[in-house]
């Protein structure tokens, strides 16, 4: 369900590549999410969860160096964004995983969905602007 089409690219060929992995994570989750065979989903959540925080954070790290590069002005205001992404995988209670595991994929698809939509394509592909 979730790949990494024409509209999302920058053309900035680093950024597009981890883009593209964000892309596929939010597919793992999806996946987990419709997957009616697994009945404890609670530790593929968590892992999920981990991917995500520790690939966003190569990526975020990535991204804002390449914006160093290249004095990009909006620079600060994509830091902050990147530093709440992170912030909010961090405050997730993994004890209330377990209570309601497919609200915590739900809000979880949602979160990331909303991000992939509105940050890439309303602010990340300002960047290949300069």
């Amino acid at each position: 369900m979730y790949e990494m089409k024409e509209e999302f690219k920058t053309g900035i060929e680093i950024v597009d590549n981890e883009h593209k992995m964000l892309f596929e994570i939010a597919d793992k989750i999806y996946e987990l999410l419709n997957n009616e065979f697994i009945i404890d989903k609670y530790d593929r959540i968590v892992n999920l969860i981990e991917e995500l925080k520790g690939y966003a954070a190569l990526h975020f790290r990535d991204e804002e160096a390449y914006m160093e590069s290249i004095n990009y002005k909006k620079m600060f205001t994509q830091k902050i964004d990147h530093d709440n992404f992170i912030k909010k995988l961090e405050e997730i209670d993994l004890n209330k995983i377990d209570e309601n595991q497919h609200k915590y994929i739900l809000d979880l698809l949602e979160f990331v969905n909303q991000w992939l939509v509105s940050h890439i394509l309303e602010k990340d592909k300002l960047i290949a602007q300069g």
